[in-house]
């Protein structure tokens, strides 16, 4: 059995609504088939006020053995880094992440704010918020960038906002039936079962970006690359392999990617018509291009493939 601990800082409760919807496993089969113990979770935990301050004091003197800890939502540091601002049984809520972390098996970050920092973290950050091993791309966050838990793992780290149910239960199944040396990370602490292929990757308008059609909103037909700001060509997540509730995807919805696993998220800080828009030069070419290209070599090839596709359009018209 694994006693897992689920806490919450600056957040949305998003991935625990998420969370919640899991299908394989679900968190009823988490628990009855997997032997997940789940000691507290802000949203179905049963215990209040002191009786969650007793529990986490057992877990930290080691009473109650900790092996997974899990937590979603920014790690509020402010103001001037006293993390009062997020105030949890007594405590600031930074003080019970530091100190839970230093006696857990393992650490799962769940969530975008919890592993970059997310839209808290966006300038200027009065709530000094952060994730738990990174802040955006940069490694340290709020534990620092040598922290590794009991297991010699450091922060798992499963972004999204939210992130994919079975993206959660799943790494969790894998450290509690004792395989958590399957679990391979990215240089952003990812698993790479999940974040090893672009969300381009299994989208329905994959010929749409191949021949360069441009798509829209409520446009059939096309990418959303060209013009509605989709991040699918660049951004890691297997969201169109493992789809959302076994049905569909952002993309597949006809609604742009908009790169939530990526740790740059949300991208250019919400600066005004960066939402749903793709940002270029000149009012033409892609500020961001694919990833594994350079930015001419794509403007030339995507200039050749765009006349090559317009020409193929064009003779079958006649």
């Amino acid at each position: 059995m694994a006693n897992v601990l689920w806490l919450q800082g600056g957040a949305c409760s998003g991935n625990t609504m998420s969370f919640l919807n899991a299908q394989e496993p679900t968190v009823v089969e988490l628990i009855v088939d997997f032997g997940i113990n789940i000691l507290w979770h802000p949203t179905v935990g049963l215990e209040l006020g002191d009786q969650v301050g007793n529990l986490m004091k057992k877990c930290i003197s080691g009473e109650t053995p900790l092996d997974i800890f899990v937590f979603e939502g920014s790690i509020i540091e402010g103001p001037h880094g006293t993390g009062t601002m997020n105030y949890f049984a007594e405590r600031p809520m930074k003080d019970w992440v530091r100190e839970l972390a230093g006696v857990a098996q393992f650490v799962v970050a769940v969530g975008d704010c919890a592993t970059y920092g997310g839209i808290p973290a966006v300038d200027p950050n009065p709530s000094e918020s952060t994730g738990m091993q990174f802040l955006k791309k940069n490694k340290g966050g709020f534990l620092g960038a040598n922290f590794v838990a009991k297991s010699g793992l450091p922060v798992i780290n499963i972004p999204g906002c939210p992130c994919h149910p079975d993206w959660v239960s799943q790494i969790l199944v894998a450290i509690a039936t004792g395989r958590a040396g399957d679990i391979l990370i990215d240089e952003y602490h990812r698993p790479k079962t999940f974040f090893s292929t672009y969300v381009q990757s299994g989208c329905t308008k994959v010929n749409g970006f191949a021949n360069k059609i441009e798509g829209g909103f409520g446009k059939k037909g096309g990418c959303l690359f060209y013009e509605v700001g989709c991040r699918g060509p660049m951004t890691k997540a297997s969201c169109n392999n493992i789809l959302w509730n076994r049905w569909s995807s952002k993309t597949r919805a006809n609604h742009p990617c908009l790169g939530c696993t990526e740790p740059g998220f949300p991208h250019h800080d919400l600066k005004p018509g960066s939402v749903f828009n793709t940002m270029k030069y000149l009012g033409v070419f892609p500020k961001e291009v694919p990833d594994g290209d350079s930015k001419l070599g794509y403007y030339v090839k995507a200039g050749v493939e765009k006349v090559f596709s317009n020409s193929k359009v064009g003779s079958y018209s006649k």
